[in-house]
């Protein structure tokens, strides 16, 4: 995923800033405590799509 495309997207439930995690390929909200999928260099920004983040990761 480019950069510069992680820099302007929000989480689609609050609207806030989404960090990149480019091992994980994930866009992630620790406000909401949501992981947002990035497949093919696309960012899934679908809140059924997204996972929960555990204890640890939050």
């Amino acid at each position: 995923m480019d950069h510069r495309l992680a820099g302007i997207v929000a989480c689609p439930v609050c609207h806030g800033k989404l960090d990149y995690h480019p091992q994980e390929q994930e866009l992630i909200c620790k406000p909401d405590g949501l992981a947002f999928p990035i497949q093919d260099g696309i960012p899934v920004l679908l809140e059924n799509e997204s996972r929960s983040l555990t204890a640890d990761e939050r």
